[in-house]
């Protein structure tokens, strides 16, 4: 039997008398690309530092390739890459040099692609990487990452230093292609609040709110149970107590809108023996999905 890439059981960690992680539990299976929501200050970052060894935990366990971090961490460092929010490099080094450095530490290291990935971002290999701007440290750390071809790409806001359109094209070509290679092995943990720019790579989700999970699915099921319906009436729409089970209710004017998680059948019906004008249906995004279950936007 593969051992899951992550598995997390009841995860507690608290930085003095705040508890940062509630009994946090979640599996990744090997070769998805699984999405990591919430705020910030949801306790995403503190478990990926968990995850890497950089903070020890007060409960619960963590294992990376069925390994623990904390006694295995050569092993497991050595076949994952990490992408964090905020890159920095030796200033005194240009891009070919940094290069050179991260890949003398790897067992692998794809030369083919880290040209085609310096090319694409446009980067000078002769350049000092303290003349990078942030965006450039981005695409150099996302470059080395994916050029160290490893099991397990561990991603913390992996693009917020890129324009839109370099966004774009990273995520659906470069991680595309990055899991391809060696579908069912090669597995992306991503934690981002550019949800809806992952929107086609997410295979399954965790949200999570102050330190907890508050829901986990497959992506797929998820915009089959998250639905949001819209309707017009002739005169005044029916009151929020005739929708009991929707996730929200908003009333403007003669048009009413709902929000359902599951039951939507049941909730559509009812709506329909209000005999409305016209109805629409449609599934949710998995943005629309975060922002549904945590209440606020994502920042």
């Amino acid at each position: 039997m593969i051992p899951p890439a992550i598995q997390i059981q009841d995860l507690v960690h608290r930085y003095g008398r705040h508890e940062a992680l509630h009994g946090l539990s979640l599996t990744v299976e090997p070769g998805c690309c699984y999405g990591f929501f919430g705020r910030n200050g949801a306790g995403k970052t503190t478990t990926l530092k968990c995850l890497l060894n950089l903070l020890r935990p007060q409960a619960g366990s963590v294992r990376v390739f069925g390994l623990d971090p904390r006694r295995d961490e050569a092993e497991v460092k050595s076949r994952l890459a990490y992408v964090p929010d905020f890159v920095a490099f030796y200033p005194w080094m240009s891009v070919r040099e940094t290069l050179d450095y991260q890949a003398s530490f790897r067992p692998r290291w794809n030369r083919d692609i880290e040209a085609r990935l310096l090319a694409r971002f446009q980067l000078d290999p002769a350049a000092p990487t303290s003349g990078l701007s942030k965006g450039q440290r981005t695409q150099l750390a996302l470059a080395g990452a994916i050029a160290s071809e490893p099991e397990l790409l561990v991603l913390d806001e992996p693009t917020s230093g890129l324009d839109p359109l370099v966004r774009r094209e990273f995520i659906r070509t470069i991680i595309g292609a990055y899991q391809e290679v060696a579908p069912g092995r090669r597995t992306v943990f991503v934690s981002t609040h550019l949800i809806a720019e992952f929107e086609g790579l997410i295979d399954r989700f965790t949200i999570l709110d102050q330190g907890r999970a508050v829901l986990t699915a497959d992506a797929d099921e998820a915009r089959t149970k998250f639905r949001r319906f819209r309707a017009r009436f002739e005169g005044d729409p029916p009151p929020a107590s005739a929708f009991s089970g929707a996730k929200s209710f908003r009333r403007e004017g003669r048009d009413l809108e709902l929000v359902v998680n599951g039951d939507g059948d049941a909730i559509l019906e009812r709506l329909r023996s209000h005999r409305p004008a016209s109805i629409e249906t449609e599934s949710l995004s998995l943005e629309e999905i975060v922002v549904a279950t945590v209440g606020d936007p994502v920042v």
